[in-house]
């Protein structure tokens, strides 16, 4: 056994297999950063890359990005004791009148893939509760996702409700979903537009390692 053999079974979406694994690993004394960084993170960063190399599609993605977080689960609970330090935070939601989360729960997953901790508010999120849930965790980042052209309009309700707060500057907004665009981004002035869920891990990643750094 080895964090070798984790990393494979992450990329291959096996959650079982995942959590035996990292039972294992614990069990032998691995270190738990160790177990996170080269057994579930390092994993992630390779199926993203081959997803925007075309060599896995969003289904196999979605299943890493599970088999991930049931190792994850795992490791939480001992990540708090060690004192290992997530890499900063991000809150999540589909916009108010949307209730589509397969891509929004893909890239939560993916966030939490690059050691973020994930606030996902669901599906159907009022405005105020994005602004409520950044001020009251402390934010890096506010990714929003709408998945219709009737709903897309809200993102940019979401951007307004953090100006009339006063805290837009605090916060790295990125957005996402099928009808959303770059300039649709630009338009409502969003941070960041990404189009997939790979992209919107990195984009973060960078984003928090160079805050952070």
């Amino acid at each position: 056994m080895s964090l070798e053999e984790l990393s494979a079974a992450v990329q291959k979406g096996k959650s079982k297999q995942v959590k035996e694994l990292v039972n294992a690993e614990i069990e032998k004394g691995t270190p738990v950063e160790d177990i996170l960084n080269e057994g579930l993170i390092a994993p992630m960063g390779i199926v993203g890359e081959n997803f925007k190399q075309n060599k896995i599609y969003v289904p196999e993605m979605l299943v890493a990005a599970r088999a991930m977080s049931a190792g994850l689960k795992i490791l939480e609970p001992l990540m708090t004791e060690t004192g290992v330090k997530p890499v900063g935070t991000v809150v999540i939601g589909t916009v108010k009148g949307d209730l589509h989360d397969i891509g929004k729960n893909l890239v939560a997953m993916m966030m939490k893939g690059i050691g973020a901790t994930v606030y996902d508010l669901g599906i159907d999120v009022a405005d105020a509760s994005f602004v409520e849930k950044a001020e009251e965790v402390n934010a890096d980042i506010v990714c929003i996702s709408a998945l219709l052209t009737t709903t897309m309009p809200a993102i940019s309700d979401v951007i307004k409700e953090f100006e009339k707060a006063g805290v837009r500057d605090k916060y790295r907004i990125m957005v996402g979903g099928a009808p959303v665009n770059q300039a649709f981004a630009d338009e409502i002035g969003a941070d960041v537009y990404t189009s997939n869920a790979a992209d919107a891990a990195e984009n973060a990643k960078e984003f928090l390692l160079k805050k952070y750094a």
